[in-house]
């Protein structure tokens, strides 16, 4: 009889875990892997300063126009694009310490490629829709950070697909789509993007329509397109969030220097390289065929990619998103379930009570803290006790500084400082001009210097009247006045 029970236990247990589709499974693990490894969600000093921002908001139940957190552009006007999210953060690190903004970038994520792998598996089979979420998923993880980004993810990739249903139908996408795109934009800036997708997927949609009704299509996807741009302006900023958005791309020379701005980096062989190079071979081997409006879709996510790294999982993500019809249909591949494939009510109850039950488990014998390179603690400490009123700090110690309430020189909004203030400063920092860097000390009365101890400047200042070292450790060296000097 307990045979029997076990028996019948365990064929239970079978059942259960054959409901579950592969789409979930690829959440589950997506979410199991981030959480298992918190710490990398969190190796970013700005998530000190979103997190700030946003606490702001909720004290004050107001939004920022103004800079309040450095005293180099106090009152300067600047917009909050991601107050949302900013919020977001602020209340899950309110609930539950560093482990809240860990678990809601790990979530948001974990929904992305749960969302992707289904919309792949509508096209073709499981088996290769879980190995092409799976390899987005590892050329996406370096830019997988507890910050605004990752909580558009999952929205981004309902439009692209949204946009791509109503393209190969020849038809304008459905006016409910809208919501989506307002709802980024008041999560991040990167709903610019989404704007430029309209326009790549409406040449598409015009290529894919009968010749008869192409401009009854053309005037629907540009009623469209203008609703997308007013809904992108249903933010508490209004017009200023599109502003705001552009004033990123503004920077010139100094996207160059900001490494997600950087270019794709090729002098070593990675997984990105390994990627694209697959690809080559694939399209040419299998005789891949796309329309002209989906080349151009994917040689501008190319382009995207190799212009700035951040853009690589936009790539990994939409790229499959675009090619998917053309190639499921030229390869006779059959989808692994429908559109209305979905897990059963208890299941998906099931799965969330024991993601939830576990997350509990390893928040309570895990302690989940930005790493000490970003975290200058014992040097603020050291830092406080001269009393300084202005402090010359290193970019990484931004973030950190807005967090313990001390007017900054520099953070990561560098679309408030602007392209001539912060090639200035590198300049500075670097050694790359001496009299930059005593031009700063003098014009901003710095009374104290906060660096890491690999940035040049730093090693200058030893050997330079008038100031001496007073603190240092292996992530950052202060330097103060002495006394009585101008």
């Amino acid at each position: 009889m307990s045979a029997m029970s076990t028996a019948a236990a365990s064929n239970e247990r079978s059942s259960i875990l054959g409901q579950v589709p592969a789409w979930l499974w690829v959440g589950i693990a997506a979410y199991a892997l981030l959480l298992s490894n918190g710490g990398i969600l969190l190796n970013d000093s700005d998530t000190y300063w979103q997190i700030a921002v946003g606490q702001w908001i909720l004290d004050h139940n107001a939004l920022p126009r103004v800079d309040i957190y450095s005293f180099t552009r106090p009152g300067e006007s600047w917009t909050s694009s991601s107050w949302l999210a900013q919020v977001l953060y602020a209340v899950s690190y309110n609930l539950a310490g560093w482990t809240g903004p860990v678990v809601l970038a790990a979530s948001s994520i974990a929904a992305t490629f749960a969302l992707f792998t289904h919309i792949l598996g509508r096209r073709i089979p499981a088996g290769y829709a879980v190995a092409v979420a799976v390899a987005a998923l590892v050329l996406s993880m370096g830019h997988f950070l507890a910050r605004p980004h990752v909580l558009v993810l999952p929205i981004m990739l309902a439009w692209a697909h949204g946009l791509m249903s109503a393209s190969e139908r020849g038809e304008a996408p459905s006016p409910w789509l809208l919501p989506l795109i307002a709802l980024w934009a008041n999560l991040h800036g990167g709903f610019v993007f989404g704007l430029v997708l309209v326009g790549g997927f409406a040449l598409d949609a015009l290529w894919n329509a009968e010749r008869t009704r192409r401009k009854s299509v053309t005037l629907r996807w540009a009623a469209f397109g203008v609703g997308a741009l007013v809904a992108c302006c249903a933010t508490p900023y209004g017009w200023g969030s599109i502003l705001a958005a552009r004033k990123i791309l503004d920077l010139g020379q100094l996207l160059h220097l900001i490494y997600e701005w950087m270019p794709a980096d090729f002098s070593k062989f990675g997984a990105f390289e390994m990627a694209i190079l697959l690809l080559i071979a694939g399209a040419l081997y299998g005789g891949v065929k796309l329309t002209p409006p989906r080349i151009a879709l994917v040689l501008g996510l190319l382009h995207m990619a190799l212009a700035h790294v951040r853009n690589v999982e936009i790539f990994a993500l939409l790229l499959p998103i675009v090619v998917l019809a053309p190639v499921a249909s030229q390869f006779t591949l059959r989808p692994a379930w429908s559109a209305r494939t979905g897990a059963p009510v208890s299941v998906m109850a099931a799965a969330i009570a024991l993601l939830g039950g576990w997350t509990w488990l390893l928040a309570a014998n895990t302690t989940f803290v930005p790493p000490e390179n970003h975290s200058p603690a014992a040097a603020v400490d050291a830092l406080k006790t001269y009393n300084p009123k202005r402090v010359l700090n290193d970019l990484p110690f931004g973030g950190y500084l807005i967090w313990r309430q001390m007017p900054v020189f520099i953070d990561g909004r560098a679309e408030l400082y602007g392209e001539a203030f912060e090639m200035a400063y590198y300049r500075a920092m670097q050694l790359k001009d001496v009299n930059e860097l005593l031009d700063i000390l003098k014009t901003w009365q710095i009374d104290a210097v906060l660096l890491t101890p690999f940035t040049p400047a730093a090693s200058l200042l030893d050997h330079t009247g008038g100031w001496r070292r007073v603190y240092a450790d292996r992530n950052a060296v202060l330097h103060v006045r002495t006394a009585g000097t101008p």
